[in-house]
C-alpha cells in the first residue's frame, strides 16, 4: 500500500473514531450520568422547581387574569398527555385484538386440517368394521406378514389418538383466545370511554383558556396598557434566563456535543411560515426577541439538537414553555405550545418529540422559537436552515 494510501486511511480511521466517540459520549450522557452529575442535577431540579412555584406564586398575588389563564393551560396540557395515552394504549389493544384474531384463524385452520384427517381415519376403521384388530387376526396365515400388519395398525392406531388429543388442546387454546378477545375489546371499550371523557375535559379547559384570554383582551384595550403588559412580559423572560443562566453552571451537560459549531445547520423544531421576525417590532413598539412560526394544528415541535430540559412549564407572555440547554452556555426557547411532553432534566436528541401545538379548530397556532447565547439573544436566522 502506498504511502498517500496510508495516509488517507490513517484520516478516515480518525475521523469515524471521532463520530463512534462522539455517539457514545452522547449514549453515555444519556443512559448513565455519573453519582456526582446524578446528585448535581437533582439539586438544580430542586431549584428549578422552587423557581417555577415561585413565578406562580407571584403571578397569582399580582395578576388575577393572568393567573386564571396559566393555571387554564396547565389543565389543558395534562389533560392533552392524558389523552394521547389513552389514545396509545388504545391502538396498542387494537394491535393486540387484531393479532389475537389472526391467530385465532390459524388455529381454526389447523384444528379444521386435524378434523378432516382424523374424519378419513375414522371413516377408513369403520369401513374395516368392528373389531378391525381380531378380523385382521384371523385373515392373516403369514407369521411376517402378520407381524407387519398388527405394526401398521398399531401405527394408525396410535395417530388417530394423537390427533384427538392434538384437536382437544387446540378447542382449548381457540376458547382461550376467544376469552382473550373478548378482554381486548372490553379493554377497547373503557379505553374510548375514558377517552370521550377527557376530550370533553379538554374542550371545557379550552373554555376557560378563551375566557381568560377574552378577560385580558377586554382589560389590555388601550395602547398603554399593551405596552405596560409587553414590557412585564418581556421582563418576566429575561429575569427566568438570568436565573436558568446561572443555574446552568450547576447543570450536567454534555460539553462534547458542541453546539457552536451548528451554525446554518439546525433543523426548525416545526414547519410552517414565519410571522414575526427577530427584532421585528410590536405595533407598541416592542421588538421580538425570536421568530413566530405558524403552522398546523396539533404540529408536534421537536428538538433541532442535543442538549437538557432546563424548564418546562408556563410563563406569562409564551405561555407553556420549554427551555433546552445546550453545551457552550446556549439555550433554546419553545413557547406557546399547549402540550409539553418533556421534564426538566430530560435528554433531547435531534428529532425528539418536545412539544405539540394546539389542535383545536380555528386560527393556525404559532410557535415562538428563541435562541439565547447565556442571556444574550441571537438571531435564530444565524442558526437554522434556511426554509421552515
Amino acid at each position: 500500500m502506498s504511502l498517500a494510501n496510508n495516509r488517507r486511511l490513517k484520516h478516515l480511521c480518525i475521523a469515524v473514531a471521532s463520530v463512534v466517540y462522539c455517539a457514545g459520549a452522547w449514549a453515555a450522557s444519556e443512559l448513565d450520568d455519573s453519582a456526582q452529575a446524578k446528585a448535581k442535577l437533582s439539586v438544580v431540579r430542586a431549584r428549578i422547581a422552587d423557581l417555577a412555584n415561585r413565578l406562580g406564586d407571584e403571578l397569582e398575588k399580582r395578576d388575577a387574569l393572568h393567573a386564571r389563564l396559566r393555571e387554564a393551560e396547565l389543565v389543558i396540557t395534562a389533560k392533552r398527555r392524558r389523552l394521547d395515552a389513552l389514545r396509545a394504549a388504545e391502538a396498542a389493544a387494537e394491535r393486540r385484538r387484531s393479532e389475537l384474531r389472526m391467530e385465532q384463524g390459524r388455529d381454526q385452520n389447523a384444528l379444521q386440517a386435524e378434523r378432516t384427517a382424523l374424519t378419513e381415519q375414522v371413516r377408513a376403521a369403520y369401513m374395516i368394521g368392528r373389531q378391525e384388530e381380531l378380523k385382521l387376526l384371523l385373515k392373516q396365515s403369514n407369521p411376517a406378514s402378520l407381524g407387519r400388519t398388527l405394526a401398521y395398525y398399531g401405527y394408525f392406531a396410535r395417530e388417530r389418538s394423537d390427533k384427538i388429543d392434538t384437536i382437544q388442546t387446540q378447542m382449548m387454546r381457540l376458547q382461550q383466545l376467544a376469552a382473550q378477545i373478548d378482554q381486548e375489546t372490553l379493554q377497547l371499550k373503557t379505553l374510548e370511554i375514558e377517552g370521550n371523557h377527557e376530550v370533553a375535559a379538554l374542550e371545557r379547559a379550552r373554555a376557560d383558556r378563551a375566557a381568560a384570554l377574552a378577560a385580558l383582551t377586554k382589560q389590555v384595550a388601550s395602547g398603554n396598557q399593551e405596552l405596560a403588559n409587553l414590557k412585564r412580559e418581556e421582563q418576566a423572560v429575561e429575569s427566568l434566563v438570568a436565573d436558568l443562566a446561572r443555574m446552568m453552571q450547576d447543570f450536567p451537560v454534555d460539553a462534547t456535543l458542541s453546539f457552536d459549531r451548528m451554525r446554518g445547520k439546525l433543523p426548525w423544531p416545526v414547519q410552517g411560515s414565519v410571522t414575526a421576525h427577530y427584532q421585528q417590532q410590536h405595533a407598541s413598539g416592542v421588538r421580538w426577541n425570536g421568530e413566530m412560526i405558524e403552522a398546523a394544528r396539533g404540529a408536534k415541535v421537536r428538538a433541532p439538537y442535543f442538549g437538557r430540559v432546563v424548564y418546562a412549564d408556563w410563563l406569562q407572555g409564551l405561555g407553556l414553555l420549554l427551555i433546552i440547554g445546550h453545551s457552550g452556555g446556549y439555550m433554546t426557547l419553545y413557547g406557546h405550545a399547549e402540550v409539553l411532553y418533556k421534564s426538566v432534566g430530560d435528554w433531547v436528541a435531534p428529532g425528539d418529540v418536545i412539544a405539540a401545538l394546539s389542535d383545536a379548530a380555528g386560527a393556525a397556532p404559532q410557535l415562538y422559537f428563541e435562541i439565547r447565547e447565556g442571556r444574550k439573544t441571537v438571531d435564530p436566522k444565524v442558526w437554522l436552515k434556511t426554509n421552515p
